[in-house]
């Protein structure tokens, strides 16, 4: 069977047979490829009501006679190296016969027809009124892509739930969590008086240091670049010498006695954290009143829906026990789907009381959980539609009979849910950053100060470079040799010195204004772990579940200089000189 791979976001029908006034014969014309598809869309929505009683009866769907999707077993690799599974291809042969000549529509470069159909496309994505991909990327709602990811390829999509299938108003929810925390600390003799909860002191993604007892924020290298000490900031100096200030400043027999204690204050904290998660007096004030603690999403269970209806097996991979689960998943979900479906129709499979990240890591025992009031028997093998507790990722992969990167996982934490299921399993992963949305505000209002930083920085560089060579002059007439260039050597002694000194004192001045501006820019971003990454899942209804995300090329250092000699020279690069 003829067939050639689609890679429009919309089906594609290629040619229409059109007459003329003048004649009675028909002749074959091109037209946009989107164009034919939509008329055919629209003509097979508008046929008569017996007919479409006989496709019915028929059990066809609109298109089949016309396209094919390519099934696991007969996938290929593209050439980003992502898998074909899931793409749709155009069976030629079936076009043929009712004279639609399919090759004959591809005629001519394929820069202009390219050019054509997407032009055609941004006008149907306008005429829709749907966003098209590149504008929903420059929009705090965007999905941002890491890693090249076609969601045709993927087979299940797992989901974790708290802060991730729902979002919690963070001052309610985690307020009350730190409340009990102090009540617990309190309880274990720590003096907490004159704490208060502050959800902006610190973000995502930050190391503790457990031996100092300092919070840090790395570089992609692995270098330190911010720190506090409690809920101090620390200077660039005090960085610079974290590592060695106790050894210089303290008693090296104190040391270990400091370390000591960081670590127990550190446990003791975990520990009083972890009773006001998992004990029942926070949940039980939460599930009494879900509409004081969760901010309600009424596109996410919709995104679902389109995942669900495109093939994808929907799993549920949460840490919160059954009776929370249910009685969150109501409240967020069941009032947004349509039909009378409850949240449990999404997903062929929920794991409550997952116990990641050794869900991911080790086996556990599985349970069946069988009634609604939570009851539970054990269960060794786990099959489609169930709901249980424990058991482990490969479980999952068994009773589906899918693995490694045909599975999504989504979520919220970057070790619990990302690292984790990334490193042990292959799966691929999206990372769900509700504070994306206003990381990209921040970067939208600070273009005015980024573009000023930018210009400081430049002319720093350009004004270091001239002190730098003026230097090294000075340097070889100190050593008596001469100086780079015939001008540079012939300036007098009183001269070079006087301008070295001038070029400092402006360096210094742009030094102590770039420095606090360059303090304020580090505080709004921070880094991303997963393939995909995203403000929240109903986001992905922006998209269809058959998006090919691709990511950014990722440029060098000396990639920039190419581009600006190509600009240079009218677009020949130069960088050679001929001798």
């Amino acid at each position: 069977m003829a067939s050639i791979h689609c890679f429009f976001r919309y089906p594609v029908q290629l040619n229409t047979s059109t007459s003329t006034s003048t004649s009675t014969s028909t002749s074959t014309s091109r037209v946009p490829v989107s164009s034919f598809s939509f008329n055919c869309l629209r003509c097979s929505r508008s046929s008569s009501s017996s007919s479409v009683d006989a496709h019915a009866a028929a059990n066809k769907n609109v298109g089949d006679d016309v396209f094919s999707v390519t099934s696991s077993s007969e996938y290929d690799v593209d050439y980003l190296g992502e898998s074909t599974k899931g793409d749709f291809n155009l069976n030629f042969d079936r076009l043929q016969p009712v004279g639609i000549d399919g090759e004959a529509a591809l005629d001519g470069p394929i820069e202009e027809v390219a050019r054509m159909e997407a032009q055609e496309a941004e006008h149907l994505l306008n005429d829709f009124g749907i966003p098209s991909p590149s504008s929903a990327r420059n929009s705090p709602r965007g999905i941002f892509c890491s890693r090249t990811l076609n969601l045709r390829s993927i087979s299940a999509i797992g989901y974790d739930m708290d802060y991730t299938l729902m979002h919690y108003n963070v001052m309610a929810w985690e307020g009350r969590a730190y409340d009990y925390c102090m009540v617990n600390l309190r309880n274990m003799g720590f003096p907490v008086e004159g704490l208060a909860f502050d959800p902006d002191l610190v973000i995502r993604g930050l190391v503790i240091d457990k031996e100092k007892g300092n919070l840090v924020k790395a570089d992609r290298f692995g270098y330190v670049k911010r720190a506090m000490h409690g809920t101090t900031m620390l200077s660039n100096r005090a960085v610079r010498w974290s590592t060695d200030w106790m050894k210089e400043l303290l008693d090296p027999n104190l040391v270990p006695l400091i370390i000591k204690d960081f670590i127990r204050q550190y446990v003791a904290v975990g520990k009083a954290l972890f009773r006001a998660h998992v004990e029942g007096q926070l949940k039980s004030e939460i599930m009494s009143k879900p509409e004081l603690f969760v901010e309600p999403d009424p596109e996410l269970p919709l995104a679902l829906l389109d995942q669900k209806e495109a093939g994808k097996k929907l799993l549920l991979i949460t840490n919160s026990d059954y009776h929370y689960t249910d009685k969150m998943m109501q409240h967020s979900f069941n009032r947004f789907l349509p039909n009378d479906m409850g949240w449990r129709d999404l997903f062929n499979m929920v794991i409550v009381s997952a116990r990641k990240p050794e869900f991911f890591q080790m086996s556990h025992p599985l349970y069946e959980v069988v009634t609604g009031e939570g009851l539970m028997r054990p269960c060794f093998k786990a099959r489609t539609g169930g709901l249980y507790s424990g058991g482990s990722a490969q479980m999952i992969e068994n009773s589906l009979n899918i693995h490694g990167d045909e599975i999504l996982y989504v979520g919220d934490h970057i070790y619990t849910d990302v690292s984790q299921s990334k490193v042990h399993l292959r799966w691929r992963t999206a990372l769900i950053c509700r504070e994306l949305e206003e990381e990209y505000n921040a970067l939208i209002n600070s273009r005015g100060q980024r573009a000023r930083l930018v210009e400081l920085i430049n002319q720093k560089e350009v004004v270091g470079d001239l002190f730098n060579q003026l230097r090294l002059s000075l340097q070889r007439r100190n050593r008596g040799r001469p100086a780079q260039t015939l001008a540079a050597t012939n300036m007098d002694d009183q001269e070079l010195t006087e301008s070295m000194q001038k070029l400092l004192v402006v360096m210094q001045r742009l030094d102590q204004k770039i420095a606090p501006m360059l303090e304020s820019d580090g505080e709004l971003f921070n880094k991303r772990y997963a393939d995909i990454y995203t403000s929240r899942v109903s986001n992905f209804l922006h998209y269809t579940p058959f998006m090919y995300f691709r990511s950014q090329e990722q440029t060098l250092a000396h990639d920039s200089y190419s581009y600006y000699c190509s600009e240079r020279n009218d677009g020949s690069v130069s960088g050679v000189i001929d001798n």
